[in-house]
């Protein structure tokens, strides 16, 4: 049957390579918006994501990590005399008005954290590195927005909020969503950013040996008044669902989801129903010498999971040129295993019922049809 179902797709060229571009077209489609919208999700989320912590403590009305209000920065001694807190350091997140020395401007977000430790970002880079943001006015900006950052580099200097500053390095991909990441210390990301001294956006929390996180923050968010105690998993996902509620995102790349998988199989449909609807004669023979309909239905399923064969190890191909390529560009993201399992069997489902309506079009052949002039 296999040889068979080659024939027929190499019989028509022109048809069969239409019905295997629909399938290339769209599972690239939908690989291309599922990891626009992975990179889009892990965004919404990535300061918690790296940030080596066990729990988020912030106000009790917060659950977004681009949107935390203030704490009282006496929480922190109080946090850390609670049993099973190994250790409990502040955040302070922060607006600025950046302003840059080719005249253009930006919007930041200050992340200050404790120094010399740093637990709070930035991440990816070296102890010895980071060190660097104990020196005066000194901050990070992102390699990757640095075209929205006035093309600044390591040395250049520019305004926060009207307060001069210098980049004393730069981060590879540690970019907060709707305005970059600017990281430095606590103090300083209050001086620049306005932030009161008695203030905190979060307390992190390091879970001593041996205890639970989450039973920490069940019993932390209990017996404190105004705030929350978020394990580091449950806040990112809390931030990404609050986020994906609000922002209409999912919503749009769900939409386009759909329309590719749509596309695909009327694509492959209505290029199978011509094809068998050309050779409708050809069918007819094989049903006049025997071939049942069972026969003739595997047959073009046959010729369907060739095309999704072919058109998914293609589509593949093209999903990762794709984002390799714009990996270079500082829009990052992969695919697990388990997705590549997902891209097959929509290909497969894409392809299946393509074919239904070419199905349905020669099961109802006569055999006695090839006879007849």
């Amino acid at each position: 049957m296999l040889r068979t179902a080659i024939r027929f797709i190499v019989y028509d060229k022109a048809k069969s390579t239409g019905a295997l571009f629909g399938v290339i077209i769209s599972i690239f489609l939908i690989g291309q918006q599922v990891g626009i919208f992975i990179f889009l999700t892990n965004m919404m989320s990535n300061l918690v994501d790296h940030i080596d912590t066990d729990i988020w403590v912030i106000d009790n009305r917060s659950t977004n990590v681009n949107a935390l209000g203030q704490i009282d920065s006496r929480y922190l001694r109080e946090v850390a005399a609670i049993k099973g807190v190994a250790q409990a350091y502040p955040l302070v997140i922060a607006g600025g008005a950046a302003k840059f020395q080719d005249g253009s401007s930006g919007g930041v977000s200050l992340v200050g954290s404790q120094a010399p430790g740093f637990t709070g970002g930035p991440w990816g880079v070296s102890p010895q590195t980071v060190q660097q943001l104990i020196n005066d006015n000194a901050v990070t900006t992102e390699y990757y927005d640095r075209k929205l950052l006035g093309n600044i580099s390591p040395g250049s200097t520019f305004e926060i909020n009207g307060k001069r500053v210098y980049v004393a390095f730069q981060t590879r991909g540690a970019r907060g969503f709707g305005a970059s990441y600017v990281f430095t210390t606590v103090e300083r990301a209050r001086y620049l950013g306005s932030f009161p001294q008695d203030k905190l956006s979060a307390i992190l929390i390091k879970a001593a040996p041996g205890t639970d996180p989450a039973a920490l923050a069940r019993s932390i968010s209990t017996h404190m008044y105004g705030v929350q105690a978020w394990t580091r998993r449950d806040f990112s996902r809390a931030t990404v669902n609050t986020v994906l509620a609000s922002s209409g995102i999912a919503t749009s790349v769900g939409t386009l989801i759909i329309f590719a998988v749509l596309a695909g199989a009327v694509i492959i449909g209505l290029t199978l129903y011509s094809a068998a609807n050309d050779r409708i004669r050809d069918y007819a023979t094989l049903k006049a010498i025997g071939a049942t309909n069972r026969y003739v239905r595997n047959l073009i399923l046959m010729q369907a999971m060739i095309f999704a064969t072919s058109g998914y190890l293609i589509g593949i191909l093209l999903m990762e040129s794709f984002r390799l390529g714009i990996a270079n560009a500082g829009v990052m993201f992969s695919y697990s295993p388990v997705m590549y399992l997902s891209f097959a069997v929509v290909t497969i489902l894409i392809s299946m019922t393509g074919a239904i309506a070419a199905i349905n079009r020669i099961t109802k052949v006569e055999p006695a049809s090839v006879f007849r002039g």
